[in-house]
């Protein structure tokens, strides 16, 4: 391969490249969930492997491996369908997060992944949480898929 080929494709195969590490189906995704979609409408479209991603910048404080040890945050094996604030039972949980009660589902992780702020005030969870209810749609499936592995 000449010189001047390699400069010229370089550009090209960045961005095939950067392609196959995004999501290039969430336009689609997004007009299969309809108008205004509702949780379970996002959930029926939501790729475990898209919130693999997105779950990478909540590796700097929880791990999601079964057996592995809780970080600054628990780990979340497993964790959907466990009591809030009762996940891991080595995990020192706030007091903020301690009185919501409930369990992990669907919504209550929805409303986590929005604000963890707003979900429990004074909980020591600095994430600001995601907007996009795909994302977090994506980052659910991502919990359920690994909680049964």
């Amino acid at each position: 391969m000449t010189r001047p080929f390699r400069i010229a494709c370089a550009p090209v195969l960045s961005m095939l490249l950067l392609a196959g590490c995004g999501d290039g189906d969430r336009a689609a995704r997004l007009k299969a969930a309809g108008p205004n979609p509702s949780l379970d409408a996002l959930m029926r479209v939501a790729d475990a492997d898209a919130g693999a991603r997105t779950f990478g910048q909540c590796l700097a404080c929880h791990t999601i491996g079964k057996g592995e040890l809780d970080r600054a945050g628990p780990n979340l094996h497993g964790i959907m369908g466990k009591p809030v604030a009762g996940g891991s039972d080595r995990f020192g949980y706030t007091g903020a997060l301690k009185t919501v009660g409930g369990v992990w589902d669907r919504p209550t992780v929805d409303r986590w992944l929005t604000s963890p702020q707003r979900f429990a005030p004074g909980t020591r969870m600095t994430f600001a949480g995601l907007s996009d209810p795909l994302a977090r749609a994506d980052v659910i499936a991502y919990l359920e898929r690994e909680g049964r592995e």
